[in-house]
């Protein structure tokens, strides 16, 4: 190959994933041709490359969209903006493992912000918890980010929600031993009678805490089944941690 070629291959390649990272929706393959006025054949060759780099990936309906490796990078400087995007096809796979709703949630200011949810299949069901703020010790989500100091801890009494509400600092602070050892926090009936969860941390590039992966549910469900889901939220929280870190830079590649 010359190097006019060459330099021709980086400009086409480039030409297309300029035209998707700029759209603002997934674009299919004939808008590619169409808008990059290019064989099909040359077009097919370098979605492929791009693809493959982790530049450019499909969704579920074939469209394209920028890749693992701009979230990824985004996600070192801004995890907050982006570690839902990396935790999607996460999030389905815990729904489909466990049965109930899935949320990602990250730690802001003093208070726990729900990035991403999965819905359970089930008609009676968690609701939509993306605009509800929830008190973080009747959380298990805000359970993990006390326990791991990526939320400042509460001095004095806390407000009780339920009857099985924890109540004073003391006892939160009891209960945080136990997320540290187990690896996942739960609440039983804390925010709501009825209601219980389960959560596990999710690291960073550096290994602190920046963001939790929960399950919640009816008790009449969960019940006897907390601690076996908490133990594969450590599997799956540990896979969104893992699309969090940079690629280690292969041998052989210049």
């Amino acid at each position: 190959m010359t190097a006019s070629t060459g330099t021709q291959a980086v400009d086409r390649a480039a030409q297309l994933l300029r035209v998707v990272v700029e759209a603002d929706a997934p674009i299919s393959f004939t808008e590619l041709v169409e808008e990059s006025g290019l064989a099909r054949s040359t077009v097919s060759r370098l979605l492929s490359a791009l693809e493959a780099n982790h530049l450019l990936e499909r969704n579920g309906g074939g469209g394209y969209r920028s890749g693992a490796l701009f979230a990824m990078f985004a996600a070192r400087h801004d995890p907050w903006s982006q570690v839902a995007r990396l935790a999607d096809p996460i999030l389905d796979a815990v729904v489909t493992a466990v049965g109930e709703t899935v949320n990602l949630a990250i730690p802001r200011g003093g208070t726990v912000v729900q990035v991403a949810q999965a819905d359970s299949a089930y008609v009676l069901s968690a609701r939509d918890w993306s605009q509800i703020d929830v008190p973080p010790h009747v959380s298990a989500l805000g359970k993990v980010f006390f326990a791991h100091e990526a939320l400042p801890l509460p001095t004095g009494a806390l407000d009780a929600w339920t009857d099985r509400s924890l109540t004073s600092a003391d006892e939160l602070d009891k209960q945080l031993a136990s997320v540290r050892r187990k690896g996942y926090a739960v609440t039983r009936g804390e925010l709501e009678i009825g209601l219980d969860a389960v959560a596990a941390p999710v690291r960073g590039p550096g290994g602190d805490v920046v963001a939790a992966l929960g399950v919640s549910g009816p008790s009449a469900r969960l019940d006897g089944r907390l601690d076996d889901i908490g133990r594969q939220l450590i599997e799956h929280a540990t896979s969104v941690s893992e699309l969090l870190r940079p690629k280690e830079r292969r041998k052989g590649v210049a």
